[in-house]
């Protein structure tokens, strides 16, 4: 008999600001392009939804986080698009011996209006990782830097698990 396949779990944040009064910068949010909505500052694309999946991933498969693989000290990243980050983090935790079970994240501001383009983020997201990925949307009621405009936090957990041998 096989021994059974114990998933592991991983945890991701990411926090962005949007970017400088001035400062033109486009909003890429789940790896979708939202024409007319200011930009988030960064050192790649901003995507926060997009990083806290990989930081879930990486927590999961216990080889590092966001800043390891793709920080500020890596200036190939610079600019990078968040899909680009997922579907390199993904080759990473395959890598490492891990299969992905899913990935789910939620975001917390009070734009974009995400509801209408969900599923458009959902296959986005999926394709970069390949593998299941969702994504959800909240306010904070107006508390905080969230509901004050100036920022989205983003929440992931992964689940990742070794295939049978």
């Amino acid at each position: 008999m096989n021994p059974p396949i114990l998933p592991r779990t991983g945890i991701g944040i990411d926090v962005h600001a949007f970017a400088p009064d001035g400062e033109a910068r486009e909003l890429w949010l789940a790896g979708l392009y939202w024409p007319g909505e200011r930009g988030l500052s960064g050192h790649s694309d901003g995507d926060a939804v997009a990083h806290a999946a990989c930081d879930a991933l990486f927590s999961a498969a216990g080889i590092g986080d966001l800043g390891t693989h793709f920080g500020t000290a890596r200036p190939e990243f610079a600019g990078a698009a968040g899909t680009t980050l997922l579907a390199e983090a993904a080759r990473l935790v395959r890598a490492a011996g891990f299969e992905i079970g899913n990935v789910a994240v939620q975001f917390v501001g009070n734009r974009p209006k995400f509801g209408p383009r969900r599923q458009e983020a959902d296959t986005v997201l999926s394709a970069a990782a390949a593998a299941p990925v969702t994504v959800t949307a909240t306010t904070s009621d107006r508390l905080g830097y969230e509901g004050a405009g100036q920022g989205i936090t983003a929440y992931a957990t992964a689940l990742v698990y070794r295939p049978e041998a």
